[in-house]
C-alpha cells in the first residue's frame, strides 16, 4: 500500500517527535466533516446555544478514546481490526468491519452531498462537481505515498479553520447565551435527538480504525508516543472548537433558540455567515471550509475501511506502493469513493439524511469503544496498559457518552 515513513524505525532525536505528528490532527480535521458541520448548524438553528456545553464537554472523552488508539497502534504495531482478529478471532473482526461499512457509507454520503450542495450555490450541477470530487480523491490516494496523502489532506482540511474567523467576528448577547445554556429542554425528544446526532458526529467509528492503523503504518515506537498524544490532544480541542464555532454562528444568525428554526438545505448554512462577512465573502468562506472538511473526511474514512477489511481478512500492511500489489486495499478505497458519489447523484435534500447518519454512529460507538478499552487493558505492555483510576475514568466517561447518545436516538 503506502510507503513506510523513512527513518521511523530509528528516528533522530528531533525527528522522533515530528514523525508522530499527523494522524491525530488529520483524523480530527476529518471529524469536523460535512456531517459534523451540518449537524452543528442544525443544532444552533433549532436550539440556539443550548448544545454548546455538550460540544465542549466531549473534548476530554474524545481525547481519551483516540489516545487509546494511539497507544495500541504504537505499542502493538497492529491496526484495530488486526488486533481484534489476533486476540478474538476473525468473526469479531468482521462484525466490527460490518459496522464500519455502515458508518463509512453514511459519511461518504454526507461528504459528497456537501460538495454537491456547494456547487449548487454557484449554479454548478452535481453532474460536474461529483465527478471532479471523486477524481480528486482517487488521485490523492492512488499516488501511493502515505506521507503525501497525510500532508495533502492536512493542508486541505486547514481550510475549515475559516469558521473560527467568523465566530470571532460574531458579537453575541452574553445574557442570551447564559440563559439558554442554563435552561435545557430535557423533556423535549427533538433536543435529545440532536444531542445524539452531535455525539455521533463527534465519535465517528472510523476515527479509531484510522488512527490506530496509521500509527502502525508509520511504524512509530515509544519515542513518538509523547508527540502522538500531543497531536491527538490538540486535534481534539481543535475539532470541537470548530464545531462549536459553526453552532455559535448558526445560533446567532438563524436560530431562534426555541426549536422554531430548521435547515432544509446545505446552502442555508452559508446564510449564517452573510451578516458578518457579506454575501460574496460569506459564501466563499463556506465554500472553502465545508469541501475542505469533506475531502479530508472522505480520504480518512475510506482509508480506514480499506485498512479494516484487509486486516479482518488477515492481510498485513505492506510497503508496496504499486496499485496491483494491493488490489483489495485500493479496490475498497475506490469503491467507497465511487459509491458515495453515485448515491448522492440521485438524492436531493440531504440535511436530515446527514443528521440521521450521525445518529447511526451513536449506535455503533459502544461496540467499538468496548473492544478498544478491553484491548488497552489486556494487550498492551504492562507499563502502558490501561489500569487503575484512569481505567475507571475512561470507562465512566465512555459509558455516559454512549448512554446519552443511544438514549437520545431512541
Amino acid at each position: 500500500m503506502f510507503d513506510r515513513v523513512e527513518g521511523a524505525v530509528r528516528p533522530r532525536p528531533f525527528l522522533a517527535s515530528i514523525a508522530g505528528i499527523g494522524p491525530g490532527i488529520l483524523v480530527m480535521l476529518a471529524d469536523t466533516d460535512a456531517g459534523n458541520v451540518i449537524t452543528a448548524a442544525q443544532s444552533g438553528a433549532q436550539w440556539g446555544y443550548r448544545l454548546l456545553p455538550l460540544l465542549f464537554g466531549l473534548i476530554p472523552v474524545l481525547y481519551m478514546v483516540q489516545e487509546l488508539a494511539v497507544r495500541l497502534g504504537i505499542f502493538t504495531g497492529r491496526g484495530y481490526s488486526e488486533l481484534v482478529r489476533h486476540h478474538y478471532g476473525s468473526g469479531w473482526a468482521w462484525v466490527l468491519a460490518a459496522g464500519l461499512i455502515v458508518a463509512v457509507a453514511g459519511s461518504m454520503t454526507t461528504e459528497f452531498a456537501a460538495v454537491a450542495g456547494i456547487g449548487e450555490l454557484y449554479g454548478v450541477s452535481r453532474n460536474l462537481t461529483l465527478p471532479m470530487a471523486a477524481t480528486t480523491l482517487l488521485v490523492i490516494v492512488l499516488s501511493g505515498s502515505y506521507r503525501r496523502v497525510e500532508r495533502t489532506a492536512i493542508m486541505i482540511g486547514a481550510l475549515e479553520l475559516a469558521f473560527l474567523m467568523v465566530a470571532v467576528m460574531t458579537r453575541p448577547d452574553l445574557a442570551t447565551i447564559a440563559h439558554q445554556v442554563s435552561d435545557l429542554p430535557l423533556g423535549d425528544s427533538g433536543f435529545w435527538l440532536l444531542a445524539a446526532a452531535l455525539i455521533g458526529a463527534v465519535f465517528n467509528p472510523w476515527m479509531v480504525f484510522y488512527q490506530q492503523s496509521a500509527m502502525a503504518e508509520k511504524r512509530l515506537d515509544h519515542r513518538h508516543y509523547g508527540a502522538a498524544r500531543g497531536d491527538t490532544a490538540l486535534g481534539a480541542v481543535l475539532t470541537q472548537v470548530v464545531s462549536a464555532s459553526v453552532l455559535f454562528v448558526a445560533a446567532a444568525t438563524i436560530g431562534s433558540g426555541d426549536a422554531g428554526a430548521s435547515l432544509h438545505s446545505v446552502g442555508q448554512i452559508s446564510e449564517a455567515l452573510t451578516p458578518h462577512l457579506g454575501v460574496a465573502v460569506g459564501r466563499l468562506v463556506f465554500s472553502l471550509g465545508v469541501p475542505g472538511a469533506s475531502i479530508v473526511a472522505a480520504i480518512v474514512c475510506s482509508l480506514a475501511l480499506a485498512w479494516a477489511l484487509g486486516e479482518a481478512a488477515g492481510h498485513r500492511r505492506s510497503p508496496e506502493t504499486q496499485l496491483f500489489h494491493a488490489p483489495m486495499f485500493y479496490g475498497v478505497y475506490a469503491a467507497c469513493v465511487l459509491g458515495g458519489a453515485a448515491f448522492v447523484w440521485e438524492v436531493p435534500n440531504l440535511v436530515w439524511l446527514t443528521v440521521w447518519a450521525q445518529i447511526v454512529n451513536a449506535f455503533l460507538l459502544p461496540m467499538v469503544v468496548i473492544f478498544l478499552v478491553v484491548l488497552a487493558f489486556s494487550s498492551l505492555p504492562h507499563p502502558h496498559r490501561l489500569r487503575g483510576g484512569y481505567l475507571s475514568l475512561v470507562v465512566i466517561a465512555a459509558t455516559l457518552t454512549c448512554a446519552c447518545g443511544i438514549f437520545g436516538a431512541i
